[in-house]
């Protein structure tokens, strides 16, 4: 009985018994950078004021060697009550990521969407423990939708290059 689940050698694709197959793999994952400030202990803690909380992101991706690259989340929240600041928080979480035989054109879509994606759990715990060994209830950031936001980023740029008015505000 012949085994139908083994793949037939392709001379033309392991000539030299390299696998020559494109692959992203995450190598580690890491606190790049990481600042929590309570400037106004112990007067904020008899607030007792639901606050206001600002969150931003930003996502970057560095070459740092022959086919590594970095890709890091930077997350900045604020909370306030009223004009008494709670807390900020500065996070700056990445992932190294080994890269081989994936065309470039592919590179962007992966590392502003899928690797977010694959960071951001971590990323939200380390700002939920902060939070809380800070004094504070721990801030459980939601969930994001990096694919749709990039998808929509990259429908907005294509509007602004076709010289069309954007379409939505994200």
């Amino acid at each position: 009985m012949a085994d139908e689940t083994t793949p037939e050698f392709t001379p033309e694709t392991l000539s030299n018994g390299e696998d020559n197959s494109p692959a992203i793999g995450l190598i580690s994952q890491y606190v790049k950078d990481l600042s929590f400030e309570n400037p106004n202990a112990p007067a904020i803690y008899q607030v007792q004021d639901a606050p206001q909380v600002d969150v931003q992101f930003n996502i970057g991706a560095d070459n740092v060697g022959d086919g590594l690259f970095e890709v890091s989340l930077k997350i900045d929240i604020t909370s306030k009550n009223g004009e008494l600041v709670g807390f900020v928080v500065e996070l700056k979480y990445a992932g190294l990521f080994g890269v081989r035989n994936v065309p470039d054109d592919q590179l962007q879509p992966f590392f502003l969407a899928e690797a977010p994606r694959i960071l951001f759990p971590f990323a939200r715990r380390v700002v939920a423990d902060v939070v809380r060994d800070g004094g504070f209830p721990p801030l459980l950031l939601e969930p994001i939708d990096f694919h749709g936001l990039f998808q929509q980023q990259a429908q907005q740029i294509a509007a602004e290059q076709a010289g069309e008015a954007p379409i939505g505000q994200a």
